[in-house]
């Protein structure tokens, strides 16, 4: 794995909408150092999605830069440098969990790791064999998270990957992403909804305006790297999730 820096200066970003542009993301600019875990917040339709695709080398922008660790989005990417998890865990129901593993490194050509170690990681040891169809929401996700790790990326781009579930799934799966990206030191940038889910997992908040989106705020998590699930029942993490509420509402 290398490790990535992510440099994006001045990024401007508008689409087409009946004729007319309509502006996604405006003059935003960011650095996020190899090894950081940092979320994005911010009002529906602020462009968050669509940070993440420019940085992936998925879209390009208009306007600005993104280097990722000196490279261009597009270099990085065609390097197999980046993984991508989605709200929906996008498995092949035809193929088995470990089928369904094995499918990055088919498609890149790439040596990957054990899939059987990954599902062990992500608690689905012994579901090697098992189709979607069999797995819990739940499981799906754990599974979608131990795919995404299987050629070791460099960055991992996780888009809202655990809103659909109920709180405490999501609350488990945190603990797991978060002892996991710690683990293998990559280089993690989240989406999200939740104040509480950015708080918990990672070290600095990027708070983006309404439309088009910009970073207003940059919230530091008062706490080390290393989370413990009982760190939520915490005064101190109450505290911290209304201060970035606050954030949020300025």
């Amino acid at each position: 794995m290398v490790e990535a820096d992510i440099e994006v200066r001045a990024v401007s970003k508008a689409y087409a909408a009946d004729g007319a542009p309509v502006a996604a993301l405006r003059d935003l600019s960011f650095s996020i150092k190899p090894g950081e875990f940092v979320a994005f917040v911010g009002p529906s339709g602020c462009g968050k999605t669509t940070l993440l695709k420019i940085i992936a080398g998925l879209t390009a922008a208009d306007g600005g830069s993104v280097a990722v660790a000196s490279l261009s989005p597009e270099a990085a990417r065609r390097k197999g440098m980046f993984s991508i998890v989605f709200q929906n865990p996008v498995l092949l129901p035809w193929r088995t969990i470990v089928g369904n593993l094995r499918l990055p490194g088919e498609i890149l050509h790439r040596e990957t790791r054990d899939p059987s170690e990954l599902l062990a990681r992500v608690g689905l040891g012994g579901f090697e064999q098992r189709y979607p169809h069999e797995l819990s929401g739940g499981m799906a996700h754990r599974a979608a998270l131990a795919r995404a790790l299987t050629f070791d990326p460099s960055v991992l781009l996780l888009d809202e990957p655990f809103g659909a579930l109920d709180e405490f799934t999501r609350d488990d799966l945190n603990s797991l992403l978060a002892h996991i990206c710690a683990e293998l030191g990559v280089t993690a940038i989240l989406v999200t909804h939740s104040l509480s889910e950015a708080v918990f997992l990672a070290s600095r908040v990027f708070v983006l305006s309404k439309r088009p989106g910009t970073v207003t705020n940059t919230f530091e998590v008062p706490f080390p790297r290393k989370r413990e699930a009982a760190i939520r029942g915490e005064p101190a993490f109450f505290n911290a999730v209304e201060r970035l509420r606050q954030c949020l509402a300025a």
